[in-house]
Formats: structure tokens, C-alpha cells, sequence
């Protein structure tokens, strides 16, 4: 079985727990207590992550880090090219949305959100605006097909869902985005989909 190092309030770590539920695949969830430092003990940095982040994987022996990296692992090894295309036009579409997520997505909502969450000292107003600004480029795919490079879900989508679904609680509304909240509706009637914990902090009214 697959052990999943996490915290449960990590949009990255939730990332790879949905992929791993939506594979069916039943995984075993270690809490790593990032209020606690656990992320950055030695034994973590040594034999989990350098890096000193979660998610982390063990999948008999093969111990991978990086949200991004396990969804690809994840969607090669037990899935099929639904989430990763092999076809190289396909691939690349994909991969471009994987870009966006540890680059506007990480900047924007998933920032902003650090702020409330977790008191991140981090420029709230800048974030905020980072969020609207990849919320209208979202609008725009999402206006021509379910997913985002489709109508089949794939790890763009696994990708960018948590911190999306989650932006209220940074204080970015997603009132004035039709098609986002329909696609998020969409990934969430998804056969094994599992929510990542909210909490009350930051949370906007809609």
C-alpha cells in the first residue's frame, strides 16, 4: 500500500490523496505536523524530502515528493492516458496546465490563501490579484469544454481543483466565474472524489 506523508490542510498534499481516490487505490494517510516542524527534522529532510515539503510518497520503496511529479508517477504507473496523454500534442497540453499550477496557481489563490491559513507573511492584496487574473483565463477553456484539455478530467485538473475550490478562504471570490465553479462541479461528481478539510479562516461571503 502507498503511504501518503501530508498534512490535511495542504492544497498540495490533497492534490495527490484525490488522484490516488480517484484511481481506487486505497493509500495509507501520515500525518506530517507542519505546525510542529515536522517537515523539517532531519530524519524528514534525509529520507522524505530535502526539500523539507509535503506530499510525500512511499510506494514500496519508490519515495517521490513533488505534487506535480507524484500526479505524473501516479497517472503513468496505475492510470491511464485519460490524465497523462502519451500522444506528444496532448502531453504538452497537459503539461502546460502542470506549469500554470506551480506558477499563477501557486502565486495567486494558493498564496493568498497561505496568508489567512496559515498567517503567511506574504503580500495578501498582490495574491488576491494574481487569483482574478488566473480566474479569467480559466473562464475562458472551461467556457469550451468540461475539463481543462477536454471533456475527460486529467492531472491538470487534479492540479489546479484544491487551491481553486479553496480560494474563498484567501479571500478570493469565485462568484463572478460561472464556468470554474461548473467545472469544479464537475470534478467533484468524479466516482471516488474525496474534498480536502476546510476551515473557517478567510472564508468569503458568497
Amino acid at each position: 500500500m502507498i503511504k501518503l506523508y501530508r498534512y490535511p490542510l495542504s492544497g498540495h498534499s490533497h492534490r495527490v490523496e484525490l488522484m490516488l481516490s480517484l484511481l481506487g487505490m486505497p493509500a495509507e494517510l501520515v500525518l506530517v505536523d507542519l505546525k510542529q516542524g515536522a517537515h523539517k527534522t532531519p530524519e524528514f529532510l534525509a529520507t522524505l524530502n530535502s526539500f523539507g515539503q509535503v506530499p510525500v510518497i512511499d510506494d514500496n520503496g519508490v519515495v517521490l515528493a513533488d505534487s506535480n511529479a507524484i500526479l505524473v508517477y501516479l497517472a503513468g504507473k496505475y492510470g491511464n492516458a485519460q490524465w497523462f496523454p502519451t500522444e506528444p500534442q496532448a502531453q504538452a497540453h497537459v503539461q502546460r496546465w502542470l506549469s500554470a499550477a506551480a506558477g499563477p496557481l501557486h502565486a495567486g489563490p494558493a498564496a493568498a490563501r497561505l496568508v489567512t491559513v496559515f498567517g503567511a507573511a506574504l503580500d495578501a492584496e498582490a495574491a488576491i490579484s494574481r487569483s482574478y487574473a488566473l480566474l479569467n483565463v480559466l473562464e475562458q477553456p472551461l467556457g469550451q469544454s468540461r475539463f481543462l484539455t477536454g471533456e475527460l478530467p486529467s492531472i491538470a485538473d487534479i492540479a489546479h481543483y484544491t487551491y481553486i475550490a479553496h480560494a474563498p478562504e484567501g479571500n478570493v471570490s469565485l462568484n463572478d466565474y460561472p464556468q470554474v465553479r461548473a467545472w469544479l462541479g464537475s470534478i467533484e461528481a468524479l466516482p471516488g472524489f474525496v474534498g480536502m478539510q476546510r476551515t473557517a479562516v478567510g472564508l468569503t461571503k458568497d
